[in-house]
């Protein structure tokens, strides 16, 4: 890859970019926050390379990935959410405030300390943005309307084979009677379970 940046000239920089890089080392391509993003940008791209080379098409019906999506993501947003009340509990500085950095020897040696959120916060509310993201795309394809049909359908199902049972029973009327107190009460006791 070609260093995006610009020569004095104005013409385009002609030398390669740091690997994982941007732009040459002339160009700024060894400083720490670029060797940082370089280094990220290998990492991701490893484990771009790993997925394709190892995973394998998935048969999967949408709704339902979708319906997992939030699920997963709504346990994430309650793991986090405890991690930082934890934290808020324990000291309610460290949600905003703490070491970033420690470092032994050299002229800038030693700890720093700033004003910055705590992973656990940051983590919290990438989570929850995801969920909310999720959830809307949910809604947006009918997930919820799909669920409600489908538990409409498997209860004509149900009422259909109880129907069919009570007819190949030969009750007597007596117990015809009771029918429409019974299966209710029945049908009740097992969804609320």
């Amino acid at each position: 890859m070609r260093c995006k940046a610009t020569a004095r000239s104005g013409d385009p920089c002609r030398r390669a970019a740091m690997k994982g890089g941007t732009v040459c080392a002339s160009h700024g391509g060894k400083s720490p926050q670029a060797k940082a993003a370089a280094a990220r940008r290998l990492a991701e791209q490893e484990a771009a390379k790993a997925v394709r080379l190892f995973s394998a098409p998935v048969d999967v019906d949408p709704a339902r990935a979708l319906v997992d999506l939030v699920q997963w993501t709504a346990g994430e947003v309650a793991y986090w959410r405890t991690q930082v009340k934890q934290l808020a509990d324990e000291d309610p500085k460290a949600l905003t405030w703490g070491v970033t950095r420690i470092k032994d020897g050299g002229t800038d040696g030693g700890t720093t300390l700033e004003a910055t959120p705590n992973i656990a916060y940051r983590m919290l509310t990438d989570a929850q943005d995801r969920l909310a993201k999720y959830a809307a795309a949910a809604l947006r394809a009918g997930v919820e309307e799909r669920r409600v049909k489908l538990a409409e359908d498997q209860g004509a199902l149900v009422a259909q084979a109880i129907r069919s049972i009570l007819d190949q029973l030969d009750l007597t009327p007596a117990q015809v009677s009771r029918v429409p107190e019974v299966v209710p009460a029945q049908l009740r006791l097992l969804t609320a379970a």
